[in-house]
């Protein structure tokens, strides 16, 4: 088990009703923000107007950004920072999900700096100040809302990437599992692949003695799995839907790393050129790349695929080695996204195999790096997983 320092800052307000609590929450921070959304799925479901009257019966003022895609782009984000700098606004408000929260991140990082924010994410500057941001949840899926993170697409030569700091977690986020119940389905699923992603990426390491993070792992793990099951069947089941909220958060705020490094991500990094590239949906990319890089690798550690599949999927059948319980994992895990109506092959969501190369190339700055750290990955590695999941 390795040294580590952990703090998870943001406070956390969960529960029926919390979005009513905003404007007091905001006052604290300033009296005038930037609120940040996507399209009409806040206004048309009331949030909006919860939201604007919570912020004026505090006397918080307020201006708008609107128009946040998926796949945030560093467009609008430009156009929020000078947003902000013309009306002098000094604390970021995100009403949505990662990609809103992403795009708040951005802005406040890009804000205090006299020189392009794109230049954080190229690792051309370092981040010595941001703008406080606080989120009203209402995707679980990237779990941005505690995190360090902030992921975003360059539209110029389209280059989605990510870029880590302690002054991006957010100083509150307010989560009511009530918000997401009108999500669709797919959207659905798509953030339960994300949050499973996020804990596997954690979870599949070399690092020797961390049974309590492996223990945590697989209860979230399972706990998403059950429930994703119960609300795809009952879309207003509060606790499956407090159950993955919560779990979303867990799995992305950093206390699942702990003793165990910052795990491998090589299939985040993967999946990023086809988001990118493609505009797939990230849950929806990582539901077709983790079990591709999954038998791509497993041999490296067998026995860690071994206890994924006993521990997380219940193999308990009586296979003749190692192998064949390692690989009925990750079929178990491929069956499952299925199961909830992911693509799990390239093909099923309209993405040919003619720019493998050129997404492998950006994953490695031109062959220049390697990605991962479970197996450190090159670029021939990464087009053979694309091939396998094609």
């Amino acid at each position: 088990m390795k040294d580590f320092i952990f703090s998870s800052p943001t406070k956390i307000i969960f529960g029926k009703g919390t979005e009513e609590q905003v404007g007091k929450e905001v006052k604290n921070y300033s009296n005038k923000v930037l609120l940040c959304y996507g399209g009409g799925s806040i206004k048309k479901y009331g949030l909006y107007d919860k939201v604007v009257k919570a912020l004026k019966e505090e006397g918080v003022e307020f201006v708008e950004l609107s128009g946040v895609k998926p796949n945030p782009r560093l467009g609008l984000v430009q156009e929020g920072i000078k947003l902000v700098r013309e009306n002098n606004i000094n604390f970021i408000l995100a009403v949505g999900g990662g990609s809103v929260i992403d795009t708040a991140k951005a802005i406040a990082m890009g804000v205090p700096y006299e020189g392009n924010v794109w230049d954080f994410f190229e690792g051309k500057a370092e981040l010595k100040e941001a703008l406080p941001v606080g989120v009203i949840l209402t995707i679980p899926a990237t779990g941005s809302e505690a995190s360090d993170a902030t992921v975003i697409t360059n539209e110029d030569g389209w280059y989605k990437i990510g870029f880590h700091h302690e002054l991006l977690r957010p100083k509150f986020a307010i989560m009511n599992p009530e918000l997401t119940y009108t999500l669709p389905p797919y959207q659905t699923a798509c953030g339960v692949a994300d949050i499973m992603a996020h804990i596997m990426e954690r979870y599949f390491v070399n690092e020797e003695g961390v049974e309590l993070t492996d223990r945590l792992c697989e209860a979230t793990l399972k706990t998403v799995i059950n429930n994703a099951r119960i609300v795809l069947k009952d879309p207003a089941n509060y606790n499956a839907r407090a159950q993955i909220m919560w779990a979303g958060t867990i799995a992305h705020n950093d206390l699942l790393n702990t003793g165990r490094g910052r795990g491998d991500w090589a299939s985040h990094r993967i999946e990023h050129e086809l988001s990118a590239i493609y505009d797939i949906a990230h849950g929806a990319g990582l539901a077709i790349v983790f079990p591709a890089w999954m038998k791509y690798v497993y041999k490296n550690n067998i026995n860690r695929f071994v206890q994924f599949a006993v521990k997380v999927w219940d193999v308990d059948l009586p296979y003749e080695n190692l192998e064949e319980i390692a690989l009925e994992g990750i079929r178990r895990t491929e069956e499952f996204f299925k199961e909830i109506g992911l693509p799990v092959r390239l093909k099923e969501a309209g993405i040919s195999d003619d720019r493998f190369e050129e997404m492998a190339d950006k994953c490695t700055k031109g062959g220049t790096r390697t990605i991962g750290d479970f197996v450190k990955l090159n670029k021939e590695d990464i087009i053979k997983i694309y091939e396998l999941a094609r």
